[in-house]
């Protein structure tokens, strides 16, 4: 379990105007949910987010907020991070309080390990289908990652969620035949046979024309001798 702590403040003002004075004064607005008690308006500094974020480096991890004002750290972890999608700043964040003896269920990020069979000598390409697999576990239990050996898959082969290796205390919550990481042919190759297979359809069109037409013209040949009118005969 891996844990790190950041410290907040109270928010006492809300809305949307008190939220951009908090963005221009370069604070995040956040809340802390939780089972048991009532949500917690907080105030985080974009700074030290920001060294949080680099800290975490996209692992599932727990977070003590040291809350101004507040006796005890709240146990918790990120949620959700809302960014402007044309500026990529930070407008928002939402905690999810823990409890240590309560189990919780949320989003680990899955990483390969080893070099798979089909890339190594079948020249395939690795592909990530599933980035995020949801688990449920006691806090002291939770992994940073999911780490998938792909050591012996080939090309065309797929490792579903139910043969991801377990994990102790861990549960997986996705269904068991959901694909999560496969091997698969080069782009180049499958464009290649595309193509291929494209340009071989209209010479075989051709090819099959060819004999109905040859065939259209037999047939019309008696027709057209039929309706010639009979020479006449020689005295």
């Amino acid at each position: 379990m891996s844990q790190f702590i950041l410290n907040t403040k109270a928010r006492t003002q809300k809305g949307r105007s008190a939220s951009r004075r908090l963005r221009r004064a370069n604070c995040i607005p956040a809340i802390l949910y939780g089972k048991h008690t009532k949500p917690e308006s907080l105030v985080v500094e974009t700074p030290e987010f920001t060294r949080l974020l680099k800290a975490v480096a996209g692992r599932a991890v727990l977070v003590e907020l040291n809350c101004e004002g507040r006796a005890e750290k709240a146990l918790s972890f990120l949620q959700e991070v809302q960014r402007d999608p044309m500026t990529d700043r930070y407008l928002h964040i939402d905690f999810q309080e823990v409890k240590a003896g309560e189990k919780i269920d949320i989003d680990v990020p899955v990483r390969a390990k080893g070099e798979a069979i089909g890339v190594k000598s079948q020249n395939g390409v690795l592909e990530i289908i599933t980035h995020m697999l949801r688990i449920r576990c006691f806090p002291k239990d939770l992994p940073a990652i999911v780490e998938i050996d792909v050591t012996e898959l080939e090309v065309g082969e797929v490792i579903k969620v139910s043969e991801v290796a377990a994990i102790p205390g861990v549960e997986f919550l996705d269904l068991k035949g959901q694909p999560v990481i496969s091997c698969v042919e080069p782009v180049e190759e499958i464009v290649s046979a595309t193509a291929a297979a494209a340009a071989a359809a209209p010479v075989e069109g051709a090819a099959a024309a060819a004999p109905a037409a040859a065939g259209d013209a037999k047939a019309a040949a008696p027709a057209a001798d039929a309706k010639a009118p009979a020479a006449p005969a020689k005295k």
